[in-house]
């Protein structure tokens, strides 16, 4: 079979996968392992998820993510959160939207802290939403 059926024949096993609600990321993963072992050899498609899965665990920047979970543990506990966020409503409180301005500015606040702007998920600030009456739902997408 050529390298060009074996792509289509991929991508369809791929979306076939996906409609039986196998998750993108093993899908992919499963599809092209199989294409590969086909294409070239099974030991040496083994060999490829072996040394990929080592070199992603090895890199660096997966290293540090306990140390952003460490220092999110430290914020939260010392209640840094809580006064950052009652600092930026303070400040823009006041304003319509203030609620959600003031959770990005503390946002903003955490990530000048810790130096990453996608860390801060403590700033859903439920009890002040629920004080102001409004609806509390999760803000974060499923995992």
């Amino acid at each position: 079979m050529s390298t060009d059926a074996v792509a289509i024949l991929g991508f369809i096993a791929l979306f076939a996968l996906m409609l039986l609600r196998v998750p993108v990321g093993m899908a992919m993963g499963l599809v092209g392992v199989c294409g590969f072992s086909y294409l070239v050899s099974g030991s040496a498609a083994l060999k490829m998820v072996g040394q990929t899965s080592m070199r992603t665990v090895t890199d660096y920047t997966f290293g540090v993510i306990p140390m952003f979970l460490l220092m999110g543990t430290f914020v939260s506990n010392s209640g840094m959160s809580r006064e950052l966020f009652r600092a930026a409503n303070g400040f823009v409180g006041h304003l319509r939207g203030g609620l959600g301005i003031a959770t990005v500015a503390a946002c903003g606040g955490f990530a000048a802290i810790c130096g990453s702007s996608v860390a801060p998920r403590r700033f859903q600030p439920s009890p002040t939403r629920k004080c102001a009456g409004l609806a509390i739902r999760n803000l974060s997408p499923p995992a």
